[in-house]
């Protein structure tokens, strides 16, 4: 039949995934970096995942496609459902995903003639986004630190300049294929967030997290100091 689908323009598609997180019919993988229309039967046709596309790769096209099938998408929402509780389950019972409210002590001043000994600025733990708590003690007053994984490994200081005398928190968009913003508007929304920093890559990818960041600030309705740092691959702090 001919009917309005979605078309993915590849040369486009930077890879965020933030369509394949609005398309709750579950029509939209990412494949090899690339958004995909995996599943014309799944999609409606509405375009839920038009707004989120920061690249405008997303249009509308008609064209012969198979017809929506409501039956079978509501059949895949119900094994992800299932997936995400046993998921959940899982994540209760290991002890690596375990809330823990970590005391790193202060280094003292070191005498200028000895070598400095790093030390870790973690406050608390889990720090990955999709494990992290809603409530936390140590949200309380808080400078919430949002980062994307590979700043701590692109930036040197990392833990002394941004980690320190804040609670961080940690994800990827591209590979986590997850909306941040939701997780992170309960964190904000309850809990005293006293400021919020978001660090990122140069890399378009990178931009999901900082999206999800900014959403979660608005949708809080709270009036919140906020600043953005990218980081170049080389390591250095762009302006």
């Amino acid at each position: 039949m001919i009917r309005k689908i979605i078309h993915i323009d590849e040369e486009k598609c930077n890879g965020c995934g933030l369509c394949a997180t609005a398309c709750h019919e579950g029509a939209i993988d990412i494949i090899n970096g690339k958004a995909k229309l995996v599943r014309e039967n799944f999609c409606d046709g509405f375009g839920d995942c038009l707004p989120g596309c920061p690249t405008g790769a997303i249009t509308f096209e008609e064209r012969e496609a198979p017809a929506y099938d409501e039956a079978a998408v509501q059949e895949n929402k119900k094994k992800k459902e299932l997936q995400e509780k046993m998921k959940h389950l899982h994540e209760g019972g290991c002890p690596g995903s375990r809330m823990r409210m970590l005391e790193q002590p202060e280094a003292a001043e070191s005498v200028a003639s000895a070598p400095v000994q790093p030390v870790s600025r973690l406050r608390n733990w889990p720090v990955q986004i999709k494990l992290a708590p809603v409530h936390a003690p140590y949200f309380a007053g808080a400078k919430l630190l949002i980062a994307a994984d590979c700043t701590a490994y692109a930036y040197a200081n990392f833990h002394q300049e941004f980690m320190r005398g804040k609670v961080t928190l940690i994800g990827c968009p591209k590979l986590d294929a997850v909306d941040y913003s939701e997780k992170l508007t309960e964190i904000i929304r309850n809990n005293d967030i006293q400021s919020v920093t978001i660090l990122r890559m140069e890399v378009p990818c990178c931009g999901g997290l900082e999206m999800a960041a900014k959403k979660a600030l608005q949708t809080s309705g709270k009036f919140i100091p906020w600043q953005v740092v990218t980081i170049s691959i080389d390591g250095k702090i762009l302006d």
